[in-house]
């Protein structure tokens, strides 16, 4: 695929993609995929992988689920063991073949999209609760200062 610089261009069910949907909450849409492996300049063999999906998330401010829209572009060294990691240009993402030459391009594009998931999802259009930006009613009544602690000191400093 290397060496005839193949492409590959398609779609693919997101519910095709088992490890992905075990964190979604829904498995709807389809992924949209471009794939391109060829050499660059210095020899090295890569993968350019570009990747749009609706990735269905449930919002962790208000427990409701929203459409994150996922739009990846990522270029994957292709190496045959760890220790040619490091002769990796820069830019380029570590991905290791096996010894038969074989990749399963679903699971590349899997693996993709499960990196660009967030830590913790939150929808950018939602607010946070009343409840978390209400200040409690006794708040609201004290308007005093607080206590200082180093009050005590200031008045010894006076005399």
């Amino acid at each position: 695929m290397v060496s005839a610089r193949r492409s590959f261009q398609g779609s693919l069910p997101i519910a095709a993609m088992p490890r992905l949907c075990e964190v979604l909450a829904d498995t709807e849409g389809l992924a949209q995929y471009d794939l391109d492996f060829g050499r660059d300049e210095y020899g090295t063999a890569y993968l350019s992988v570009r990747v749009q999906a609706p990735l269905w998330l449930i919002c962790q401010r208000t427990l409701e689920p929203f459409v994150m829209p996922v739009s990846l572009d990522s270029r994957l060294g292709l190496i045959r063991s760890e220790r040619d990691e490091s002769a990796l240009p820069a830019g380029y993402e570590p991905l290791l073949i096996g010894e038969d030459d074989k990749l399963s391009l679903l699971d590349v594009i899997e693996d993709e999209l499960l990196l660009e998931l967030p830590l913790i999802p939150i929808n950018p259009d939602s607010e946070l609760p009343e409840e978390v930006t209400r200040l409690p009613e006794e708040q609201e009544l004290s308007d005093e200062r607080p206590n200082n602690p180093f009050a005590v000191l200031r008045e010894l400093k006076k005399t």
